[in-house]
């Protein structure tokens, strides 16, 4: 599914440059739920932001589903993301002056989909999330869970073949991040492959696959049991 081999990227800063990476191997298979912990400056978003398309290698080979990612122009590497890519952020990154299902289905208009079924799918998948009662409401009328239980379904709309999850139980109380783990659990269950970069133990131990960064080096992948977010919700 994600195949990387020996990642180099470096950052010019005036006359010296940053290596942020420095020789990565890293592989992801179909249906897996690994997380990225590292402290600030460990390479976790770098990485994160070549795998999402939105930053080029120096060094190595990226493959994604059999597709190598390489010589990208902007276009190119738009259609790829809405292609195989859902993104979760943070910050949820939902449009303020469009409802929860307008919001759902944005990556399904810029894969041309009709609009009577983006409206159909939209539904599903908010649906999907516990949410379908709350589609015509605009994001300033739901909760912070609610708002990443939203993107969570627009990242799902699309069916991507990854899930890119960015810290997204980072604004979150303790309680609403499992209920997020618990859906992310549950997406996961259903076979599809999801990363979801992390700080939080708890919530690494979420995921079935740890794998720590420091330095820009991989410095521990591990398997792990994973503990079910359920029994906390």
């Amino acid at each position: 599914m994600i195949e990387i081999k020996n990642l180099h990227k470096s950052y010019k800063m005036g006359k010296n440059s940053l290596h942020v990476l420095k020789g990565i191997d890293f592989s992801v298979e179909e249906g897996e739920l690994v997380a990225i912990m590292g402290s600030s400056g460990s390479g976790k978003s770098t990485l994160l932001n070549i795998l999402g398309m939105l930053d080029e290698l120096d060094e190595g080979t990226y493959t994604l589903d059999g597709v190598p990612i390489k010589n990208l122009n902007e276009t190119k590497a738009a259609n790829y993301r809405n292609k195989f890519l859902g993104f979760i952020f943070q910050s949820f990154n939902l449009i303020n002056y469009k409802s929860a299902a307008e919001n759902v289905a944005l990556p399904l208009y810029y894969q041309r989909v009709s609009r009577k079924e983006r409206q159909e799918k939209a539904l599903k998948y908010l649906e999907q999330v516990g949410l379908k009662q709350w589609a015509t409401h605009l994001p300033s009328e739901l909760s912070g869970g609610q708002k990443q239980r939203v993107a969570i379904a627009r990242a799902m709309a699309a069916e991507p073949k990854v899930l890119l999850a960015d810290e997204p139980t980072g604004a979150l109380d303790s309680t609403t991040s499992y209920e997020v783990m618990d859906l992310i659990q549950k997406i996961n269950d259903q076979g599809n492959t999801i990363l979801v970069v992390t700080h939080e133990e708890d919530i690494a131990h979420m995921c079935k696959r740890i794998v720590h960064l420091k330095d820009g080096v991989i410095v521990e992948d591990k398997k792990v049991e994973q503990v079910r977010a359920a029994q906390y919700v």
